[in-house]
């Protein structure tokens, strides 16, 4: 039996074989537009664009304001199905997806994102921990996958470890 940390919060051990409706948000709000469509003012050059898919609001606005604190372009949804249409047309340095419920809904978003660029960082955040789910999220090829809530510093040091911009993509990705 081997025993696997994802960090301070969670430990497996493993044995030896191993919604319809759409909100869009950027960081930061600007005064004057509505929760659907925000636009956000960045910097010459952001540190690197990050999908973000979470179907809790509150977690959403939580993890969009600390990304751009950070200095990160990010596209914020609450339906994975509409940022599985993003992903088809924008290019993202990391990918932060919520798993949703123990179905693992997002499971098509971590596959098509992998099956895009299979060096592209995806880390899948729960609510609830289900060992199928990690497993599955770990063969499909997710880079981490971690129990909400997250403290403020250890989600800034998961995402400086995993959100690398290659050279050249950060200008040829923004729009």
């Amino acid at each position: 039996m081997f025993i696997f940390s994802c960090g301070p919060k969670m430990r497996f051990a493993l044995p030896p074989e191993t919604t319809p409706h759409r909100q869009e948000w950027r960081y930061p709000v600007v005064p004057g537009n509505n929760k659907s469509s925000l636009h956000s003012t960045q910097s010459s050059l952001p540190r690197g664009r990050i999908l973000l898919v979470d179907e809790d609001e509150k977690d959403l606005k939580h993890f969009t304001t600390l990304l751009g604190r950070m200095g990160y372009s990010v596209r914020a949804f609450l339906n994975y199905r509409e940022a599985e249409g993003c992903l088809e047309h924008e290019h993202f340095d990391f990918v932060i997806v919520s798993q949703g419920s123990p179905a693992f809904e997002t499971r098509d978003l971590v596959q098509l994102t992998l099956a895009r660029d299979r060096h592209k960082p995806v880390v899948v955040l729960t609510r609830c921990l289900e060992m199928k789910c990690y497993l599955e999220a770990m063969q499909l090829g997710a880079a981490d996958y971690l129990e909400k809530p997250l403290a403020p510093a250890e989600f800034e040091h998961l995402v400086t470890t995993h959100c690398k911009p290659r050279q050249g993509e950060i200008s040829a990705g923004a729009s």
